[in-house]
């Protein structure tokens, strides 16, 4: 299991109607937050100012086809215009297990990326895919 040293937030959020918006920089719009989008968002900012990943090379819940079906991919960060990391954020009191595995496996069989990371906000795991095998990381890999 990776720990994460989340950075300090800087997010733009309010109030409104009762509910809680924070501002989106990468979908560019006011997201009701959720237990999920709560974690999605300081992964993605982790991503940004410790993985030097330019957010111009993210996309955030990426529609996708997984045979027939429609999916959306949390965060997929590109690489020399291609997918090269997948990322899966659930709320923090869900466990990450096979299910949450097989879920981004599935994923990949469209976008075919190096890197799958799964995330609850407090355990990640990373895993790199290479010549056909699956191997656990100790740490997420930099972006250069």
């Amino acid at each position: 299991m990776i720990r994460i040293e989340y950075p300090e937030p800087k997010f733009r959020t309010k109030l409104e109607d009762g509910k809680q918006w924070i501002f989106d920089e990468f979908r560019k719009r006011w997201i009701q937050i959720t237990p999920e989008e709560w974690v999605r968002q300081n992964f993605l900012q982790w991503l940004v100012q410790t993985k030097g990943i330019p957010p111009s090379l993210i996309a955030v819940e990426k529609e996708i086809k997984v045979g027939e079906l429609k999916k959306r991919c949390d965060i997929v960060v590109y690489k020399s215009s291609h997918p090269w990391m997948i990322v899966e954020c659930k709320e923090m009191e869900v466990q990450l297990n096979e299910a949450v595995i097989k879920q981004i496996l599935n994923y990949n069989i469209s976008l075919r990326v190096q890197y799958l990371i799964i995330t609850n906000g407090s355990d990640t795991f990373a895993f790199e895919l290479k010549n056909g095998d699956i191997q656990m990381l100790q740490e997420i890999p930099n972006f250069e």
